[in-house]
């Protein structure tokens, strides 16, 4: 290639620049050298290689001083400084620390943490009352770096909340009494029910673990470092904080609660969830969808024989019933 010819004298680029010819393509066109051990160099055909590529034995002074006695316990930029000061210059530091990546001698000298594979928990709950999601969070009091702290027990599959509580502070006892409270009122029978939350100081609790074992109680909790293993109650959360009700602070723990007693009557009873195909919390936790969806079939039925023209594919399909969580 005419390129090839100049380049010696011109530069690639001006020789490029010159023949109207673009660099890439010319770069392209060229054989590739493959780096396979320290000091050795492998080129495909006869193509010489860059005028400004590292000769073989300047490939090895470099890899023999770096890895000498005197230079291997040492970091690139320290070596590259310490030889300047010298008056010796081998290469750039990033050329060093390339050279190095080839034969795999830069890494981190001590072990990084490594945090282990944790099993996903994976629960099924088909009924109310079979499994419980519990988490606390925090609503924001009169003044800066002032929070209460709201406790909520969720059920998984109807996503009715069973029970919730406001309290100046987070304490594993508030949880022991929310959560005993909750079971009797329920009437939940030994062995029926899974609780599970995250790893908070109160789930985590020797109080709470003690409780859950005396009622017969399973629990299981998240993976640790992984904050979405609690996803109903994260998406409760998450409905609460986005209410526009929701005042930007609480001037008193009196003031929290009787705002969570008006948002929880209207979230169990009015606001329809679109994981339960858009029912109410309460609906679902009482048993009453199969009447539901039985007169929601009624109504469309009975539009479809007033204007058959406006349903073009058919009969409406029914209404989809609140699948196992």
């Amino acid at each position: 290639m005419a390129v090839s010819e100049v380049r010696d004298a011109l530069g690639v680029r001006e020789a490029c620049a010159a023949l109207g010819l673009p660099r890439a393509t010319w770069c392209r066109a060229q054989p590739r050298i493959v780096h396979e051990m320290p000091g050795s160099r492998m080129r495909t055909g006869d193509s010489k290689s860059s005028p400004r590529a590292l000769r073989d034995d300047e490939r090895a002074l470099i890899f023999e001083t770096l890895n000498s006695e005197r230079f291997a316990d040492m970091a690139v930029p320290q070596v590259h400084a310490t030889l300047l000061d010298e008056g010796r210059y081998l290469c750039s530091p990033r050329t060093m620390y390339r050279l190095l990546g080839e034969v795999g001698q830069v890494r981190e000298r001590r072990d990084q943490l490594r945090h282990p594979m944790y099993t996903r928990p994976e629960l099924l709950a088909s009924v109310p009352n079979q499994l419980w999601s519990w988490d606390i969070t925090k609503l924001k009091g009169p003044s800066t770096w002032n929070h209460f702290h709201l406790y909520v027990i969720l059920d998984v599959y109807s996503r009715y909340v069973v029970e919730w509580m406001v309290e100046e502070r987070e304490h594993a006892d508030f949880a022991k009494e929310l959560i005993a409270q909750t079971i009797r009122e329920q009437s939940v029978d030994s062995g029926q029910l899974t609780i599970h939350a995250d790893r908070g100081s109160s789930m985590t609790s020797k109080v709470v673990a003690f409780l859950l074992a005396d009622l017969g109680v399973t629990k299981t909790d998240s993976r640790p470092h992984v904050s979405n293993d609690t996803p109903h109650s994260e998406a409760h959360f998450k409905t609460l904080k986005n209410r526009p009700e929701l005042p930007e602070r609480f001037g008193s723990v009196q003031h929290a609660r009787d705002f969570c007693r008006r948002f929880f009557d209207w979230y169990n009873n009015r606001h329809r969830n679109s994981g339960i195909a858009m029912t109410t919390p309460v609906d679902v936790h009482c048993g009453r969808v199969n009447e539901i969806v039985a007169r929601h079939v009624r109504v469309l039925d009975d539009a479809q024989r007033r204007n058959p023209g406006r349903f073009v594919r058919g009969a409406p399909a029914p209404q989809r019933k609140p699948q196992p969580a």
